[in-house]
């Protein structure tokens, strides 16, 4: 028998369903859709336990079920340009060649959720909470600061006593979100890493040891003592790990509560143009209770063509239902929900835009 794998980040939610059409935004089925059809969407592992919930949900008032593959932002993005998804999850915007490899099937990046990368560690001697700024974590990853016990990060945690141990970092090893954001957010507070390793899904990390997938790096760090990684917020939560304090923008300590990932969200709006998908960073954004590694997460929706046109509908139908019903289970589990405003303006937009053909 084929074993389910829940490592490395390749979690999957299986299951075929028979579409039904929700008109209405409650999810409640008032017509069905005609034949039987196989939602399958892959991507992003930042999103997944919040995609469990909704998916689980959606099923209970609608009868549809989806196929997710947690399988990082790079591979659900490369596996919809193959066509052999109906949907991809991602947190890094498509760049000019995804979108032109794309074209033909008119997608759209929906926003639908909040997240925020943790700063995670293992102490088990140390009681309290680490404090960093950008500049020192930037070093940290450069390998230029490589023990807790660095002037620099006493100097940020007089309050704490930090060991003379090595520091292991653990990063994702595979083209992730949750690269792409931590390196963006690098990037915009140390000139040092914007010269380096730079932006990107897929970096060249200076030193540390590579996991694949959210858990894996969350489960290294967890057995690991000394270790520092890199995770989604919701993962760090899971698994009980601690999440430093950072020095946000405004020069307050915050932590990736979901209240100040929203307000992340809420203080780059304005300076967002584009009200169809808001497809941009929000790192490092403004406002004393703003988390500066902070990120939307989108689904890739297309309008038509893929593996079936009644798919396009579906897929849509489900995009709309989440919106308009998933704050609460987005709340429970550590995302936090989309601003009101920008919800409101993707809404209407779903709401204008033609059936696919």
């Amino acid at each position: 028998m084929r074993r389910r794998s829940t490592r490395h980040g390749v979690l999957a939610a299986a299951i075929g369903f028979l579409v039904a059409c929700t008109s209405g935004g409650d999810g409640t089925r008032d017509a069905a859709v005609p034949g039987r059809v196989d939602l399958t969407g892959g991507g992003a592992t930042f999103p997944y336990p919040v995609y469990t919930r909704w998916f689980s949900r959606w099923y209970d008032s609608s009868r549809v079920r989806i196929n997710y593959q947690a399988i990082g932002s790079g591979a659900g993005v490369r596996q919809l340009i193959a066509g052999t998804l109906d949907f991809a999850a991602t947190d890094v915007p498509l760049d000019t060649s995804e979108r032109r490899r794309l074209a033909a099937r008119d997608v759209r990046m929906i926003p639908m959720v909040v997240g925020g990368v943790a700063v995670t560690y293992h102490l088990p001697d140390t009681r309290g909470t680490l404090r960093l700024d950008g500049p020192t974590l930037a070093d940290i990853l450069l390998g230029r600061i490589t023990r807790w016990n660095d002037a620099r990060l006493v100097a940020l945690n007089p309050d704490l006593v930090l060991p003379a141990n090595d520091l292991l970092v653990v990063y994702r090893a595979d083209a992730s979100g949750t690269t792409y954001i931590i390196s963006d957010y690098l990037a915009r507070v140390s000139p040092a890493w914007a010269a380096g390793p730079g932006r990107g899904k897929d970096i060249a990390w200076p030193v540390g040891l590579g996991q694949r997938g959210n858990e894996g790096v969350a489960g290294q760090v967890k057995t690991t003592p000394y270790t520092l990684g890199l995770v989604e917020a919701v993962f760090a939560l899971q698994n009980r790990l601690p999440a430093a304090r950072l020095r946000n923008h405004a020069g307050a300590w915050v932590t990736p509560q979901t209240g100040n990932l929203r307000a992340a969200a809420a203080a780059m709006l304005p300076s967002i143009d584009d009200t169809v998908e808001f497809a941009t960073s929000i790192n490092d954004a403004p406002g004393e209770q703003s988390y500066p590694i902070a990120a939307l997460s989108w689904l890739v929706v297309p309008g038509r063509g893929g593996r079936d046109t009644t798919a396009a509908t579906g897929v849509r139908r489900f995009v709309r239902w989440a919106l308009q019903n998933g704050d609460t289970d987005a709340l429970a589990l550590g995302y936090a929900p989309l601003p009101a405003e920008m919800r409101a303006r993707l809404l209407a937009t779903l709401d204008s835009t033609p059936a696919p053909p």
